[in-house]
């Protein structure tokens, strides 16, 4: 069962939470657009399933990162493919493939209402987390929102949670909360310090994959980082 203990023994001054898997859920939309990226290369067959598979082995990383493990010797190749990706997740996105996790946007105002600074991160350029943004109405939901062209290096690096603590001047990386859906996110947040390394169960990864990559506790969804922090009484209030 997941773990509904508090997270940390520390005040927490800082939530990094993941934008697609653990806010939001596209139905599946992002593979879909790798896998068109991935045709207009040419790229079809046996050859595609095992891109593809390689893709879903690396959630959670930059895409741009992935496209570089899918064409390790081609950069001018892969950096095409980022773009086509962008360009079919661009088309999904307007045609409405984006839903809010049920109670992700609640969670961000509870969280904010405690005075914990949110952040919200991605492993998407910046064009595609403005698009996923803009489409749920979310501009200027969070005190922040961060990709991996901002900070330099995505996950499984440290950098983004880092940039956040610097840019939200949080003074203590202990203080800091990330969630994610990813192995990638739990490893991000290790590397970096934070005092909590939340697994969610609304994305690409399993209870068990989240604890074995070193998830301090794991929950359904985002939904239950405020009972998480401050109790089931102060969460319903």
């Amino acid at each position: 069962m997941p773990n509904l203990q508090p997270a940390a023994p520390r005040c927490i001054r800082l939530a990094v939470l993941d934008l697609n898997g653990t806010t939001v859920i596209d139905g599946g939309a992002a593979e879909q657009a790798v896998a068109e990226a991935l045709g207009t290369l040419g790229v079809e067959g046996e050859r595609l399933e095992a891109a593809l598979a390689l893709s879903r082995r690396s959630a959670g990383l930059d895409r741009a990162e992935v496209f570089t493990r899918l064409f390790p010797d081609d950069a001018e190749t892969a950096r095409a493919a980022c773009r086509a990706f962008t360009i079919a997740y661009d088309r999904m996105i307007a045609a409405g493939c984006l839903r809010p996790v049920p109670g992700a946007e609640e969670t961000v105002h509870a969280l904010r209402d405690r005075g914990v600074k949110v952040c919200l991160a991605t492993g998407f350029g910046r064009h595609t987390q403005n698009s996923v943004l803009e489409e749920l109405g979310w501009m200027g939901l969070a005190d922040l929102s961060i990709c991996s062209e901002d900070a330099g290096r995505g996950r499984p690096y440290p950098d983004m949670v880092l940039t956040a603590v610097l840019a939200l001047d949080v003074d203590d990386v202990r203080e800091v909360l990330v969630a994610g859906d990813t192995t990638a996110d739990i490893t991000s947040a290790l590397r970096a310090g934070a005092g909590a390394a939340v697994g969610v169960l609304t994305g690409a990864h399993t209870a068990a994959e989240l604890t074995a990559a070193g998830a301090t506790a794991v929950v359904r969804s985002v939904a239950d980082l405020p009972a998480l922090l401050w109790g089931r009484e102060a969460a319903a209030g």
